[in-house]
């Protein structure tokens, strides 16, 4: 989601966040390039509200309030709507004379076209898996960094940082739908997609497994009943929401002069009914997690942390290197 900001307004609020973090930070907790961060800061593009927010809260400034969210690429509608009338008003119509068009189409028509053999066009068959916590683990993959087209699932990962994770998801994906996961990586945004293009997939997601198509805050989704009602289900599509969603931590302090440090893991989404669920899910395995700001799910003691990754657990190599440091 798109965070929209009177220009002004973004101007001054990345200054104030760029005098307490340096832009290669801002550019590392976001998975983005210095570039975009300076972007943001000249208030050339809006700024994408995930990102903000953390950077708001290492900075420790106030995330604004009220402001506009909007879905990603908002404005592609309405710039090739744009585009196309002033092209039509420079050049006139587009593609030539269309009776002339229609003449060739009926004498291609007369000639051969009838006489094609009509073979209907079906689906490319995938396979179906049983419920179970390797597919509950996946829906918790694709409500935390994954997402749903009509034709098409993916998953947008960190280039480097999740490259081993990234693996995971695609040995994960093949098992349960017997299809091949391609790749596609964009170094300007420091991300790699992953992705499978298959209408039998998406129907299969959505009709029987209960995600939905487009976007996930918008529809303000949640975790799908069939694994709510299902402890073992529970617990590892948690770990596929934070995996993915997720972020393990070194808070630091000081009391008296003496700094104090220890471990705390956040889960930020802005889908509250999936918030909600996933505070009931930790504290049914034991565990006090605190709702923070409408956005974030946090575990912020050392023993909870700990509890954490014992029952619910990583696949997650990034997350696991950071509990070991």
């Amino acid at each position: 989601m798109r965070l929209l900001l009177d220009k002004k307004k973004q101007e001054q609020l990345m200054n104030a966040i760029l005098c307490k973090i340096t832009v290669g930070k801002a550019a590392k907790v976001c998975s983005l390039s210095e570039r975009t961060i300076r972007d943001w800061r000249r208030a050339k593009f809006s700024i994408n509200a995930k990102c903000l927010y953390k950077l708001c809260r290492l900075s420790k400034i106030d995330f604004p309030k009220n402001c506009e969210l909007r879905s990603d690429y908002w404005y592609a509608h309405k710039s090739s709507l744009a585009g196309m009338k002033s092209v039509c008003e420079k050049y006139g119509s587009i593609g030539g004379d269309p009776e002339y068009r229609k003449k060739r189409w009926r004498e291609w028509w007369e000639k051969e076209g009838k006489y094609k053999s009509k073979l209907p066009i079906t689906p490319i068959k995938i396979k179906k898996p049983r419920f179970s916590k390797e597919l509950a683990e996946f829906v918790g993959i694709v409500l935390g960094d994954g997402g749903i087209t009509k034709t098409q699932v993916r998953f947008t990962l960190h280039i480097k940082d999740d490259k081993d994770y990234g693996e995971f998801i695609s040995k994960l994906t093949n098992k349960l739908f017997d299809v091949r996961v391609a790749i596609c990586t964009s170094t300007k945004y420091s991300a790699r997609i992953y992705y499978v293009s298959r209408k039998e997939l998406v129907s299969f997601l959505v009709n029987k497994v209960g995600l939905k198509i487009g976007s996930k805050v918008g529809q303000q989704i949640d975790i799908p009943e069939w694994i709510k009602n299902n402890e073992s289900y529970s617990r590892v599509c948690v770990r596929g929401l934070i995996d993915t969603d997720g972020s393990v931590f070194i808070h630091k302090y000081k009391v008296n002069g003496k700094e104090y440090r220890y471990k705390k893991l956040v889960f930020t989404n802005y889908s509250r009914p999936l918030l909600d669920s996933v505070f009931k899910i930790l504290v049914t395995n034991g565990l006090n997690p605190r709702l923070s700001r409408g956005v974030d799910v946090c575990l912020d003691s050392k023993s909870d942390v700990e509890q954490y990754f014992k029952k619910i657990g990583s696949n997650n190599p990034k997350h696991l290197n950071k509990r070991i440091k």
